[in-house]
């Protein structure tokens, strides 16, 4: 797990590297600042930001990062979605995992009622690869007045260019804050007028911050500097009489109850590194991740996991616990298959959770449910069908961590991405699929030797076995995880050890609006 966590770090410092060192220079030389560092002076000091998708883009034609920087950062104590574009990656430009990524944080921060910050400076769309990002890109618009509808403020602070339809990013939303003789915010430069026009404009009487502030109204505050938005910023947060609504009761963002006097988790959290075994065929107790992620125990939560059904269906662990003083339920894979037994075990727990507003954490290592004659006989699309739906249709917040392996409909009924879960993080050792690689293979090579002799061909043995290669060394490595975190399948490959603070402030994210369980569910076929 170190060496795999080594490999990660690496990847990471691709994404905070940007553009590369000549380009970080040159932005420096301008007496700007690079996005991460405009995203620390703007969160409380101290305080954590959660990264997201920092890999997007991963395996493409693309910078890793995708040329912006999302994540949740503290604001004068109210947490906000915050985006940067990364203006040493091509001037900031927008290329089609940028659209993809801010889509992906525009998500999060309305299912989670959160206010957003945009730290802006990007010259528009990647123009080569327009027809990929223009019809899509609207929604970027149309994202930003719904907010605005849906009572979550919305802030643009430029630092330099917002040009064409990005220009549109410091006129939909709420607050604009500009920098003297950096923003320059039009729909078209003075090139672009002299061409359609005529007309004979510079920088500055087109669209510089000083004329907005003055003649214009774009800009609602001027600062004479980087750090003077970023401070001006914080004060708008600081005025918008922000409340968050946790446990039904409205709660002053950052301060509630359920977090105070939190016991650390029984064991040490730096175990988790060993509990994943190198091959994913061999099963661990998922019990040891949740003593090292989950609170301790305490007067207040008594047992550290209150374990539902331990008896029965006992390839998926199920129960009840709390982390860092917000109450789960918990879902975890523990042999790998999903049996019958295990299907109606989750629809039942869901169905609990759902009827006293818990939110759902799905721990993931499966291999997916059970074949073969006497499990179909036996039910196991029904069952599995009955998991899916209760999935489905609760309406209580889920979150994902993908520990080991993610295989076939073992990951939508494990709330997998196309199911919607508010996050969802893996570890390192992750892997999805429809099905595992040696698997895959061999049901290719099984097919096509069937065809063989249903057409009375002799078969290639030898061509078989570079095919069974072949395929699984395909499936292996479009299988793991900087695949499909780049691909943006999940919001970020995490270290294990951080899995608990990193849940900790996805359910204070999800505390800021109220839920409740789902009330009705599709028909669960007998």
């Amino acid at each position: 797990m170190l060496e795999k966590l080594a490999a990660l770090d690496a990847e990471h410092a691709r994404a905070v590297a940007g553009g590369g060192a000549k380009y970080v220079e040159r932005h420096h030389a301008r007496g700007k600042l690079l996005p991460r560092e405009r995203i620390e002076l703007l969160v409380d000091e101290g305080s954590a930001f959660l990264e997201l998708s920092p890999l997007a883009g991963w395996g493409s034609d693309f910078t890793v990062g995708a040329s912006v920087v999302t994540g949740i950062g503290v604001v004068e104590g109210v947490e906000c979605m915050i985006t940067a574009n990364d203006p040493t990656v091509k001037g900031g430009a927008s290329n089609p995992w940028t659209v993809k990524k801010i889509f992906r944080a525009s998500q999060i921060a309305e299912e989670n009622g959160l206010p957003t910050v945009a730290l802006v400076e990007s010259g528009g769309a990647d123009l080569p690869t327009q027809k990929e990002i223009f019809i899509p890109g609207g929604r970027l618009f149309r994202d930003i007045t719904r907010s605005s509808a849906d009572r979550r403020p919305t802030i643009a602070i430029v630092f330099g260019n917002s040009t064409a339809g990005g220009a549109y990013v410091p006129g939909m939303s709420d607050y604009t804050v500009m920098v003297r003789g950096q923003a320059k915010v039009f729909l078209g430069g003075p090139p672009l007028v002299k061409m359609a026009t005529g007309e004979e404009s510079d920088d500055e009487s087109l669209g510089g911050a000083d004329m907005h502030a003055r003649v214009s109204g774009l800009a609602d505050y001027l600062a004479e500097d980087e750090h003077d938005a970023l401070r001006i910023g914080r004060r708008i947060v600081a005025r918008l009489n922000w409340r968050k609504v946790s446990g039904g009761l409205v709660t002053i963002a950052g301060a509630t109850s359920s977090t105070t006097g939190v016991a650390p988790p029984e064991e040490d959290p730096d175990g988790l590194l060993d509990l994943v075994p190198a091959d994913l065929k061999e099963p661990f107790d998922p019990r040891e991740v949740i003593v090292r992620i989950c609170d301790g125990r305490s007067a207040e939560n008594g047992q550290v996991f209150d374990e539902f059904k331990p008896l029965y269906g006992s390839s998926l662990v199920t129960g009840w616990a709390r982390l860092h003083g917000h109450p789960i339920g918990i879902l975890a894979n523990a042999q790998g298959v999903l049996f019958s037994e295990e299907a109606q075990k989750a629809t039942q727990f869901i169905q609990l959770a759902n009827q006293v507003d818990v939110p759902l954490l799905f721990l993931h290592n499966t291999t997916g449910y059970m074949v073969g004659a006497d499990y179909e006989q036996g039910g196991i699309i029904k069952h599995g069908a009955q998991m899916l739906n209760a999935v489905s249709n609760s309406s209580v917040p889920h979150l994902s961590v993908v520990m080991g392996a993610s295989y076939g409909a073992g990951n939508y009924g494990m709330a997998g991405r196309a199911f919607d879960p508010r996050f969802l993080f893996t570890w390192p050792s992750a892997k999805s699929a429809v099905m595992g690689p040696a698997q895959l293979a061999g049901v290719l090579s099984i097919v096509a030797r069937a065809a063989a002799e249903a057409k009375g061909q002799s078969y290639d043995e030898q061509g078989d076995a570079g095919m069974r290669a072949f395929v699984e060394q395909s499936v292996e490595e479009e299988s793991l995880p900087y695949v499909l975190s780049g691909m943006l399948y999940d919001d970020g490959v995490i270290d294990p050890r951080d899995t608990r603070t990193v849940l900790g402030i996805c359910l204070s994210v999800i505390a800021t609006r109220g839920w409740r369980g789902g009330q009705g569910y599709g028909v669960f076929r007998p």
